[in-house]
């Protein structure tokens, strides 16, 4: 099978090929797995991440790529949830210990044993992958391919993030940045909860008009002041000035919920703006997502077909994976991108 693997680890912008194509052998099921025929892999900045170091996989070299459709080819013998042909998903969560007190109240993204797919288990970047059948879930038949690998990092981890906000209908919600996440937000935050308003601070111009078009109602810089104090903000970004930015929007009792698996050491020292008294006193919060769980995965996809939730997508074949995550690297393309496999 053809798989974009990486070998080694290096900074982007030295070099802005890490993957190869590469001819490897179409990996074969255990027992309590089923082999996926890939048809489309979403394209994250966690990647990047992996990519630079920040979150290193923990062998290399190895297949990227967590936001995965496709159709089953084979199943292991004790398989009993999908059969031959059945569409999956497959997102972050590629296995966990079913057993410890985090899994069992179905939060198993707290697992110490949480295993991500495309960091330390091959991943879709590839014809072909692997999965225990527990952590793939089904896609809606209302849902394409190239719509449903989006949702199911971007749109799953982003509905969590909006869950843990705890905002309710009417309330004032902040979104800085706006990529492949943001934009999956606010798309569902107009139909969970009509009467919130969305503010959204972005750098980049684009972004910002395209936040507007999908309904928020300002959308401004990252350091510019929103024009009403926000109930909680989501940050998706992974540099560390929206963290303090976000702060000063707050209301009292406001939370900042942060949705990055990573933060970029280049503006760490921007923390040192912090100011007590206007980003931090006033029982405000700072909350962090940590992963994800299957039934974020489950419940969005479920969100998503019946409202209506698509994804704005830009394609890229297999072996244009390098050129997606410079893409992405570069924030060029509004959005999600995604690589067409099979």
């Amino acid at each position: 099978m053809k798989a974009m693997v990486l070998k080694k680890l290096g900074l982007f912008a030295e070099n802005q090929t890490p993957l190869d194509l590469v001819d490897l052998p179409v990996p074969v099921p255990g027992n309590d797995e089923i082999l996926v025929k890939v048809s489309v892999c979403g394209v994250c900045h966690t990647e990047l991440d992996e990519i630079e170091g920040r979150s290193a996989p923990p062998v290399l070299p190895v297949i990227l790529g967590h936001q995965v459709v496709g159709q089953v080819e084979t199943t292991g013998k004790h398989v009993k949830s999908f059969q031959l042909g059945d569409r999956v998903g497959i997102a972050w969560i590629y296995s966990a210990c079913r057993t410890c007190e985090f899994c069992l109240a179905g939060n198993e993204n707290l697992c110490k044993d949480f295993r991500a797919t495309g960091k330390d288990a091959n991943g879709g970047y590839a014809e072909y992958m692997v999965i225990p059948e527990h952590f793939a879930v089904p896609v809606p038949d209302g849902l394409k391919d190239t719509e449903t690998a989006p949702l199911l990092c971007a749109g799953a981890i982003g509905y969590r993030s909006l869950r843990l906000t705890g905002l309710k209908n009417g309330q004032n919600l902040g979104l800085t940045g706006f990529g492949a996440s943001g934009h999956l937000v606010l798309k569902l935050v107009r139909f969970k909860y009509p009467d919130a308003k969305v503010f959204v601070f972005a750098r980049n111009s684009v972004e910002r008009e395209f936040a507007k078009e999908l309904g928020a109602v300002w959308a401004g810089d990252t350091a510019e002041a929103s024009p009403e104090l926000l109930d909680s903000v989501i940050d998706t970004t992974p540099a560390w000035k929206p963290v303090v930015e976000a702060m000063k929007n707050l209301k009292p009792g406001g939370r900042l919920v942060i949705n990055a698996i990573r933060k970029e050491e280049m503006d760490k020292d921007y923390l040192l703006n912090l100011d007590y008294p206007a980003h931090l006193w006033m029982e405000k919060e700072i909350k962090s997502v940590a992963n994800i769980c299957r039934k974020d995965v489950v419940e969005f996809l479920t969100l998503a077909d019946r409202f209506g939730i698509r994804p704005e997508v830009e394609e890229f074949s297999l072996e244009e994976a390098n050129q997606a995550l410079a893409a992405l690297k570069k924030g060029t393309i509004r959005g999600a991108k995604v690589l067409k496999i099979g």
